[in-house]
């Protein structure tokens, strides 16, 4: 592990994949509920966590691809700067397959955070590895 070291938030939707990863020792992965997050309870609201989530500069990791095609929820990705990985398969993967896959492509997602820098940016992580996922009215990030 090299010297940058990103947080990860990982959403409701991957709840699951959170707490395997802490669970083999991680401490670079919260979400809602963990007990450093007191301000962000189970249920809190896209729209509620977002601005928390943004201004801690954490790299959101989720399942849920339609936040980005809500007006409210990409107005906020826009405000706050979010910076997600989506992981998605064509089959919906088990938690413990979604944390195999990012853990596979782990080094690779430190890069394109390094690379991409202060958000808004996505990226979609699946079997074949990653790629950048045009929000809708911002301008793609760029790559020089």
């Amino acid at each position: 592990m090299g010297a940058f070291s990103p947080v990860y938030f990982a959403d409701e939707n991957a709840l699951g994949m959170a707490k395997i990863l802490i669970r083999q020792g991680r401490d670079d992965i919260v979400h809602p509920g963990h007990p450093s997050l007191p301000s962000i309870p189970l249920g809190t609201t896209d729209l509620d966590w977002m601005p928390q989530v943004g201004a801690a500069g954490y790299i959101v990791v989720s399942r849920d691809r339609r936040i980005r095609t809500r007006p409210a929820e990409l107005a906020s990705y826009v405000s706050y700067g979010i910076r997600s990985v989506w992981i998605g398969a064509k089959q919906d993967l088990r938690p413990l397959d979604q944390a195999d896959l990012f853990l596979r492509h782990e080094e690779r997602l430190r890069r394109e955070i390094i690379k991409r820098g202060p958000g808004p940016w996505a990226l979609a992580l699946n079997v074949s590895g990653l790629r950048p996922i045009q929000l809708p009215g911002v301008s793609a990030p760029n790559s020089g």
